[in-house]
């Protein structure tokens, strides 16, 4: 029941932020959107985003979190906060062309505990091949083979979290979780 409540305070905590930071004429005020971002072969740029964990999802609390059915539903931002975020990180990172061809993706994705919010855990994730054969799709299934994992309980929060906030092609390589970029 305590964990429960840690959860509801979670949520409600994270829409007044939301709220707070979000109005029609400037959705964006208070962040600092950061400049000069560079992905090379769809990694993102580490200087802009490092990644940030949730801290209410440790390895304590596994089964009331992130292996809890529908768990990010409860602390995914809406698009009025996500939408104007992506267009200006894509501006940030020099990305040309269509939103849709990109992901507002969060580097260490909100199933490994990854915060949902926080400028330094979003970056916007190409789908197109042309751009890198390590699209946000490939991306996608190997954090969910990294959930699956720590939720049957053969490998920590941490290491996961590690595992895709770090070089996640390589790591996503050598689990056999997705194929290797062909020139």
């Amino acid at each position: 029941m305590i964990i429960s409540a840690g959860i509801i305070n979670t949520t409600t905590l994270y829409f007044q932020d939301i709220t707070a930071t979000s109005n029609p004429h400037k959705p964006l005020s208070g962040i600092n959107i950061p400049t000069g971002c560079k992905s090379i072969d769809g990694l993102p740029d580490t200087k802009c985003t490092p990644g940030v964990l949730n801290g209410n999802v440790t390895q304590d609390n596994l089964e009331d979190t992130i292996c809890k059915p529908g768990f990010t539903k409860t602390i995914r931002p809406p698009t009025k906060y996500t939408t104007p975020l992506e267009i200006e990180l894509m501006k940030s990172y020099g990305f040309t062309g269509d939103r849709k061809d990109f992901e507002l993706d969060h580097l260490i994705s909100l199933q490994l505990g990854g915060h949902p919010k926080d400028v330094k855990n979003l970056w916007p994730e190409p789908y197109l091949k042309d751009i890198t054969e390590f699209t946000a799709h490939v991306k996608d299934t190997f954090e969910n083979y990294l959930k699956r994992q720590v939720c049957k309980g053969s490998m920590t929060l941490s290491e996961a979290q590690k595992q895709i906030a770090t070089d996640w092609k390589t790591n996503c390589i050598e689990a056999k979780k997705c194929k290797e970029s062909v020139p």
